[in-house]
């Protein structure tokens, strides 16, 4: 069996384009940091916890070796928002030979999600995004923020993104094989 799938290209072309979302209440202590030791087992339980419902499946297979293969490329970069000391969501930023800088995954562990942590984890990623080269040497100034999304993603993501000021620039409709969300581990 398959299901249609469609996805999203998103962009920003100016730093101007960021539309930053108001901050979560001060109670709620949420804070944003880098994760400055990228560690595999930490960025897997990550993509697992975020990505467990809804099917993200592309890195399960991945090994030791491949997480940090991939972990180690230059500008590359995991933001992780915390609340109250607890994970609870990330982006991963990636930049590109284009001077480009991809928003590879973003996301919310599901039981922070509806608490105004997106909004504001995903605009600090975005910002963290155009000054890059700020923080990376090895880096291209950014000329451009991209990030694709999915029918299959969380039900607020695309608002999300374009409530930050992205616009999509390309839309491709694709029949996939259906799968079962792979939940935060197997057999969860």
């Amino acid at each position: 069996m398959t299901e249609t799938v469609t996805t999203w290209y998103l962009e920003q072309t100016a730093p101007a384009d960021l539309v930053p979302a108001v901050e979560p209440p001060a109670e709620q202590e949420v804070r944003i940091v880098l994760s400055g030791t990228p560690l595999p087992e930490f960025s897997r339980f990550l993509y697992t916890a975020v990505g467990g419902d809804v099917t993200w499946t592309d890195r399960l297979a991945w090994t030791y070796a491949e997480w940090e293969t991939h972990l180690k490329q230059p500008g590359t970069e995991t933001w992780v928002a915390y609340e109250r000391g607890t994970p609870a969501g990330f982006i991963e930023l990636q930049a590109r030979p284009d001077a480009s800088v991809e928003i590879v995954y973003f996301g919310l562990i599901p039981a922070f999600r509806g608490r105004r942590i997106g909004g504001h984890l995903l605009s600090y990623g975005i910002a963290r995004a155009w000054d890059l080269a700020d923080r990376r040497p090895e880096c291209e100034p950014t000329k451009r923020v991209w990030v694709h999304t999915c029918s299959k993603d969380g039900e607020y993501a695309m608002a999300n993104y374009q409530r930050r000021g992205f616009r999509v620039y390309d839309t491709t409709v694709t029949e996939e094989p259906e799968m079962a969300a792979p939940g935060p581990w197997p057999g969860a």
